[in-house]
């Protein structure tokens, strides 16, 4: 249950509608939402994954800090770690689509996708 600004009543469990009805004023908090709302935009799904990544990425990172690494040496370290899960990522393809107006290669590429859903 989340009560907004304005005193609105939401019951939900959705992350998107969390963090958009949510008044968040710590900078890092800001930058989770805003990338949960991109996520929201671009591809109308995954803000509970995007907040509980960035989530763990920070619990990760205060266990790190502890250790003695520097803020830099963390995120130079995350950046190779997201560079490496890209490239492990697109060999992990199991089809391509050469023609998106071809509705079975279509069919083919979206159909885990939507049966998820």
């Amino acid at each position: 249950m989340v009560i907004n600004y304005l005193e609105k009543l939401f019951v939900t469990s959705d992350a998107g509608t969390i963090i958009k009805e949510s008044d968040v004023h710590h900078p890092a908090a800001k930058m989770i939402a805003q990338a949960a709302k991109m996520q929201e935009n671009e591809a109308g799904d995954g803000t509970n994954f995007v907040i509980s990544f960035a989530g763990e990425l920070l619990g990760q990172a205060v266990g790190l800090i502890q250790m003695g690494l520097h803020p830099s040496e963390i995120l130079i370290g995350y950046e190779k770690a997201g560079n490496e899960a890209l490239r492990i990522v697109e060999e992990l393809a199991c089809h391509k689509a050469e023609n998106i107006r071809d509705h079975a290669e279509m069919t083919r590429c979206i159909k885990s996708a939507i049966a998820s859903k």
